[in-house]
């Protein structure tokens, strides 16, 4: 199995007639990717084993480092809104770099805290800030008359999945010396970044004016759709963080040890990036953006019941595997209807210059939603109930958050 290179995403982008700016935002996001999922795989497992902590603190840790980064995309949002996506994209990857290594060398459980909020205040910065302009960059080439501005948005997430495939299988090589060369393996990633979009990367984009960061946020704590998808897609976004809680300890239960994790996580990944922009295609022809959520939801809710329904068997071994492995495989397949169209339809509900603030607000009020119910999770997890209870109501979810998605008009 192999991850497409950057050279073949280059030649995806090409096909699609993509201008050179957006060519390099999405590959932006796949050198992103591959420095991240190198180190946040492991970190549960590292929290748990050699630093210590019991599983809702672990829980409430990987909730804080999703808060941390969801949750204040307002802000880095709100920041490319004003000074432009260069410095907002350079100062977190700087931030990134720090994070990281000071992750290799925490070993209390303040000083694990304060790198995995750096960690995620730097995504904070930078993600917003190249998600809104992608998005932007995306609906000028519809109305160019390109194509929809899905299929950019689906290429963007082949590029982060691609990056998420190469970065665990990175990391498990890394492991094997120990968790501390795999953070500064991954800092060393975002050096080459930051100094890769210091040369690269425009000072002034052509279309993009700043914005005061004063007023904005009126109106959009009174977009009730818009809101309505902020609370759907949070919930889809909790269900899909599960990878990082939830399935590590059924891995383990299953195999005894986190060794096929990495395998799983290539997996969702290979799938991503060989089946997103076919789901993607598909999908624009047959289901409207509300149906195209709701049905990527039932999915990721049927990915958990899979899990459910197999626990009182009690399997082991690589019978044991096949419920985390179809778990995997239907989170992956709902991910793919949910994520782009998400993306895609805040452009029709933001205000005008203010397309960063709205992004960053979808992702930051997802951060709160997961930094609540990651506990939760954890606890539920470590409290002795049967192994299938977890599951179910983790199930429930994405089955109640297709109730919250937005009537399109």
């Amino acid at each position: 199995m192999t991850a497409p290179s950057p050279a073949g995403l280059r030649e995806a982008a090409g096909r699609t007639r993509l201008p050179p700016l957006l060519r390099l935002l999405i590959l932006t996001q796949l050198a992103f990717n591959v420095g991240f999922f190198a180190v946040l795989p492991f970190l549960s497992e590292h929290l748990g084993q050699t630093v210590g902590m019991a599983g809702w603190l672990v829980g409430f840790v990987l909730g804080l480092r999703t808060f941390s980064q969801q949750g204040l995309f307002v802000v880095g949002g709100a920041l490319a809104d004003r000074y432009g996506v260069r410095p907002v994209v350079l100062a977190g990857c700087a931030l990134r770099v720090a994070g990281f290594g000071w992750l290799g060398y925490a070993e209390r459980t303040w000083a694990v805290v304060g790198a995995v909020l750096l960690i995620g205040f730097a995504a904070a910065l930078f993600s917003p800030a190249v998600e809104s302009e992608v998005a932007r960059q995306a609906v000028l080439w519809e109305e160019a008359g390109g194509g929809p501005r899905t299929r950019v948005l689906a290429l963007f997430t082949v590029a982060g999945q691609a990056g998420a495939f190469t970065g665990p299988l990175l990391g498990a090589l890394l492991l094997a010396v120990d968790f501390r060369t795999a953070c500064l393996t991954g800092a060393a990633i975002f050096v080459l970044v930051l100094a890769g979009h210091a040369r690269l990367l425009p000072q002034h984009i052509p279309g993009r004016t700043r914005t005061r960061l004063r007023g904005g946020l009126g109106p959009l704590v009174r977009n009730r759709r818009f809101l309505a998808l902020c609370c759907a897609y949070g919930a889809y976004l909790l269900a899909y963080n599960q990878l990082y809680l939830a399935l590590p300890a059924e891995v383990e239960r299953a195999a005894g040890s986190q060794a096929p994790l990495a395998w799983l996580f290539a997996l969702s990944s290979l799938l991503v990036v060989t089946a997103q922009l076919p789901v993607t295609r598909w999908a624009g022809r047959r289901l409207d953006p509300r149906r195209s959520m709701a049905a990527g939801l039932l999915l990721v809710a049927a990915g958990f019941a899979a899990v459910a329904l197999a626990r009182p068997a009690g399997w082991t071994g690589t019978a044991g595997l096949l419920p985390a492995a179809a778990f995997v495989v239907l989170l992956t397949l709902g991910q793919m209807l949910v994520a782009p169209v998400a993306r895609a339809w805040v452009p029709d509900l933001a205000e005008d210059g203010r397309l960063g603030l709205y992004t960053g607000a979808l992702s930051s009020v997802s951060g709160l939603i997961v930094l609540a119910g990651s506990s939760a999770a954890g606890t539920l997890l470590d409290s002795g109930l049967p192994g299938a209870v977890p599951w179910l109501a983790l199930a429930a979810v994405p089955l109640a958050a297709v109730a919250l998605l937005p009537r399109r008009r």
